[in-house]
């Protein structure tokens, strides 16, 4: 339906999407109902279902999907910028700092357990979100790889799958215990591995 929408009918699809974000960060997805976005967005029900036929699935689907895209716009500009050695640590950082901030209710986690397998693209989701994100760490390691920073014979999507891996792990933990520490060490030895890797001499073959 978004795509067929007037200029201001997005907007207000948009705002009703935010509004239940921010509704559901607050509440949570199970305590959060119809009623609530309504009168937290302004918006009546005939609206509500205009823009979401399907009702509260449809809406929440809508809702990931915008906390999917908040999960990488909080580590921009760093995430699509790692040329350098001082832009991977403010990524670092931005990563830390974001979740930090979040705390151990992870909005996403919350709305992706409560869409089944059998709504279209709930799955997509997630995987778009990890593809995405995995995808950029790639394109800075090549980055250092053709400054000769980072060894040529690195498989540059292996090893961004492994640190993408290790950020997950350190996110998870801090969602059982509270703690920072797994995510920061994930961040810091995968960087620092990054940075140890043996670069080629000028003019040896790659590999």
């Amino acid at each position: 339906m978004a795509s067929r929408l007037t200029a201001k009918g997005a907007a207000t699809r948009q705002r009703i999407i935010e509004g239940a974000a921010e509704e559901i960060r607050e509440r949570g997805v199970t305590e959060t109902t119809l009623d609530d976005i309504r009168s937290r967005t302004a918006t009546s029900k005939s609206q509500l279902f205009h823009y979401f036929p399907s009702g509260k699935e449809e809406l929440l689907l809508a809702v990931a999907r915008h906390e999917a895209g908040r999960v990488l716009s909080d580590q921009q500009p760093y995430l699509g910028e790692l040329t350098s050695w001082e832009a991977w640590r403010n990524w670092r950082d931005a990563v830390v700092d974001r979740y930090r901030r979040q705390g151990q209710r992870c909005p996403l986690g919350m709305l992706t357990s409560q869409l089944t397998q059998a709504t279209p693209g709930a799955q997509a989701v997630t995987t778009e979100l990890l593809a995405s994100w995995q995808a950029q760490i790639a394109a800075g390691i090549r980055v250092m790889q053709n400054r000769r920073e980072i060894s040529a014979g690195l498989d540059a999507d292996r090893a961004a799958a492994a640190l993408l891996a290790g950020i997950q792990g350190g996110v998870s933990i801090l969602m059982a215990t509270g703690s920072l520490a797994h995510l920061e060490a994930a961040l810091d030895l995968g960087i620092d591995q990054l940075l140890g890797a043996p670069a080629p001499e000028p003019g040896a073959p790659a590999g």
